[in-house]
């Protein structure tokens, strides 16, 4: 998105003083990898899907069944969340001034439902099924081979997927980047790639019990196993989107951080208050800050275009920022 010329901006701004409203959005540079992580996962899916769903037919397994439907429901998923990106990219308009940035959010919070409903229920909802009319396998082994081989196909996944977190998360734990991330897409496939590795699990030591065993009530109890899985992470996915939907600032550290480097300036004697507020991959920021004398709007404008150049060289996926100047809050 071709950025506006800000300096013109500030001056129309400064016009109307004594309020002055120096005005930047903070674009954050969308990462590659995101997009790369989720055709990985696409491309996986699909083909573990099609797999899956033969050997249910053939096997007539349960387990094997909710997994092959859990695997059509992460390639729509993923699907959607490209729809999501793209659409997230379209520039600003008179009506949507900020972007369609929270777009993502939208589409992501879509994957959530779709995982819990058509993943999780209808799976738990076959389980009930086979335990009311258990029906005995045919070719477990079969079953067995297909899960093997997806657990390999979701493990290479995961580490697509974990090699982006693991850039992003720092030394912190994955959970605590996961309840703390503003990465929406990142979030989806890794909590989808997470619940494919365990109810593979599941999946491969329920149909082992019943090939063991010959009673098919494991089947059963594995396919409601890996309902309740999907359940369970789909609502920690939608508890996480449905914040950022709502309206969260950039993450703490990132906020601490671009405080500090404020105050660091020359310019500026203090920061009163600084808002952020996530729009998919841009964020929009407003400053409220003493500067170091009182000056001549035209001074003013000087020392926050400065202020303003020294941003962008730290941040160089700012697009906007909101700054007044002040001597009070």
């Amino acid at each position: 998105m071709p950025r506006p010329p800000l300096s013109l901006h500030a001056t129309n701004l400064i016009a109307g003083y004594p309020g002055w409203l120096v005005c930047y959005s903070f674009r954050m540079a969308e990462s590659s990898g995101s997009l790369k992580t989720i055709l990985f996962a696409l491309g996986a899916n699909v083909s573990i899907a099609i797999v899956k769903a033969g050997a249910a037919y053939v096997t007539g397994s349960g387990a094997m069944f909710a997994e092959a439907i859990h695997s059509f429901a992460d390639s729509g998923n993923q699907g959607l969340l490209l729809l999501g990106m793209k659409k997230a990219r379209k520039p600003p308009s008179m009506e949507f001034p900020l972007g369609h940035g929270k777009e993502l959010y939208f589409w992501s919070f879509v994957v959530a439902l779709i995982l819990f409903s058509l993943g999780g229920l209808v799976s738990f909802y076959e389980g009930l099924h086979k335990l009311q009319h258990p029906e005995p396998l045919n070719l477990p082994e079969v079953a067995i081979g297909v899960l093997i081989f997806s657990v390999f196909a979701e493990g290479t996944a995961m580490s697509t997927c974990l090699r982006q977190v693991n850039k992003l998360r720092g030394g912190n734990s994955l959970w605590h980047w996961f309840r703390n991330t503003r990465r929406s897409e990142l979030l989806v496939i890794f909590g989808e790639d997470l619940a494919a590795l365990l109810g593979l699990t599941i999946a491969l030591v329920a149909v082992t019990a019943t090939l063991i065993t010959g009673d098919p009530v494991y089947d059963a109890l594995g396919t409601c196993a890996i309902g309740m899985l999907l359940v369970v992470v789909a609502f920690l996915i939608g508890r996480e989107v449905k914040d950022l939907l709502v309206g969260q600032g950039v993450e703490a550290p990132v906020r601490q951080e671009m405080v500090h480097f404020l105050e660091q300036q020359e310019e500026v004697t203090r920061v009163f208050n600084m808002v952020t507020l996530q729009m998919g991959a841009d964020v929009m920021v407003a400053v409220k800050a003493e500067l170091a004398s009182a000056a001549a709007p035209t001074v003013a404008s000087t020392m926050i275009n400065a202020v303003e150049k020294r941003f962008r060289e730290q941040y160089p996926q700012v697009a906007w920022l909101f700054f007044e100047p002040d001597v009070e809050d």
